[in-house]
């Protein structure tokens, strides 16, 4: 019984075992490595598709009310080159971010009534969009010409929107880029 309870000594391994058994480590090691650095080129990628192409926003009141509510996340698309009338884009004023409707373009003469119509180059706009009127502000005085590289912004709830008539138009360097998608905070 002494015999067998001593200690039973391992044998010892041929070379090409210990061998196999550093090179197996290795592979491990240089998996992992290979793993962390597909994530970090994932996280990378990811990073600049949503930092340079793709703006993700929450909007805040109700500028653009029934479009765009209190809450929902805006996905915008920032290397948008050409704006039409009609596109809903994020801008940033004075550090801070506003969805608006562009209504006008450069050197478009914008005209508000007192009845709360919008003229735009002598036509008036309207539409199943838009279901409040439109009223003038300070400090713009209407007709009112858009400059060279400025967009004319409307909110659709345009009796309590913060847009144009309140800030001015906005400089081209100044849009962040073009609506492409609404998600309301209800479905999340």
């Amino acid at each position: 019984m002494i015999h067998s309870a001593k200690k039973q000594r391992k044998k010892p391994l041929a070379p090409a075992d210990v061998i196999a058994r550093r090179i197996e480590r290795i592979r491990s090691r240089a998996d992992w490595l290979h793993l962390i650095g597909r994530l970090l080129l994932i996280g990378a990628l990811g990073w600049l598709f949503f930092t340079q192409v793709l703006l993700v926003t929450q909007a805040k009141g109700q500028n653009m009310f029934p479009a765009v509510k209190d809450g929902d996340l805006v996905i915008a698309y920032r290397l948008q080159r050409e704006y039409v009338k009609d596109d809903i884009v994020v801008c940033e004023i004075d550090g801070r971010q506003y969805i608006g409707r562009i209504v006008a373009k450069d050197s478009d003469v914008v005209t508000i009534g007192e009845s709360g119509s919008l003229v735009i180059n002598g036509a008036t706009q309207g539409g199943e969009k838009i279901i409040y009127p439109t009223y003038g502000r300070e400090p713009l005085e209407y007709p009112y010409r858009v400059p060279e590289g400025h967009v004319f912004l409307l909110g659709d709830h345009r009796t309590e929107a913060t847009d144009s008539r309140d800030f001015g138009p906005v400089p081209m360097e100044k849009v962040l880029g073009k609506v492409i998608t609404i998600l309301r905070r209800r479905e999340l």
